[in-house]
């Protein structure tokens, strides 16, 4: 998604940067904390870790986010998030691609990223301003995450610098959005704060009505031979669902997902789509 020029589109950018070059000098770091491993990692896994870390600053950016937009805004900004992070990339990999490359697969990695972030950290419940255990727990995770993939589980000099890495992003988050918000509440933004008819325009999926947002998603992935659906809800309406309403939704929602996984794999493999394999909606 093109991150058009709307109130929201400076913290955009800014965080998109800010995202990038934070996910880079994790990499750098996290390597220095395990010399031996770093050694012999190679440049997929490495790259896989810095994929890691977008997950967990997209997941960061998405409840830092929930406390300077109304919910019926939050949705388009997340979207415009990974599209602004998703041409930034294209942009920096551009001169290492070869001339008329497809940069699908960029787009499409970034997708799978932002998903993955959500299946992976949804389940953590703080509130990022604060401190406390669930906060402690949830980069306790990511930091046992890293560690896992530069086998050096149980290591604790780079569970702490991974730990250290996503946690010094937040007061940066923060005074982004802050600066942002004085940019919106200032005379020369009347009329142009979030809620105006100036902000970014709705996706497709919103049907043009900016009181609309995504509650439930279903995406199909294409792996090989193999192929991926998974459904998602929206945070704020997974905790207001009572737990005998979730569990009839989720039994609905994973029929409805057999149903369309299968029909999304037989058109996918179909003759006519037989060099179609990048992930998309349901």
């Amino acid at each position: 998604m093109a991150v058009s020029q709307t109130p929201l589109s400076g913290v955009l950018r800014d965080l998109a940067s800010l995202m990038m070059t934070v996910a880079g000098e994790s990499v750098t770091m996290i390597k220095r904390s395990a010399p031996d491993q770093a050694m012999k990692l190679k440049k997929r896994l490495e790259w896989q870790i810095y994929l890691e870390v977008l997950k967990v600053l997209f997941n960061l950016a998405d409840r830092m986010s929930t406390l300077y937009l109304p919910i019926q805004e939050q949705s388009h900004f997340m979207d415009s998030l990974e599209g602004a992070v998703t041409q930034q990339l294209k942009n920096v990999l551009a001169p290492a691609l070869a001339p008329g490359t497809d940069d699908m697969e960029i787009t499409v990695t970034i997708g799978r990223a932002v998903s993955d972030s959500r299946d992976r950290y949804e389940r953590f419940r703080f509130l990022v301003s604060e401190e406390s255990p669930a906060k402690d727990e949830y980069f306790k995770a990511f930091g046992e995450q890293v560690a896992h993939m530069m086998d050096a589980k149980d290591n604790g000099q780079v569970i702490s610098t991974a730990t250290l890495c996503a946690t010094t992003v937040i007061p940066v988050m923060k005074a982004l959005f802050e600066a942002a918000q004085k940019t919106w509440a200032s005379p020369q933004g009347a009329g142009a704060t979030p809620g105006s008819d100036a902000q970014p325009a709705p996706s497709p999926a919103s049907g043009g009505n900016d009181n609309e947002i995504k509650l439930i998603s279903v995406m199909s992935t294409i792996e090989g031979e193999e192929v991926e659906t998974r459904w998602g809800l929206h945070p704020r309406f997974r905790q207001d669902l009572k737990k005998e309403h979730m569990q009839e939704l989720s039994g609905l929602m994973n029929r409805i997902t057999r149903i369309l996984g299968g029909r999304y794999a037989a058109v996918a493999f179909s003759q006519d789509w037989a060099s179609w394999h990048e992930s998309g909606h349901a």
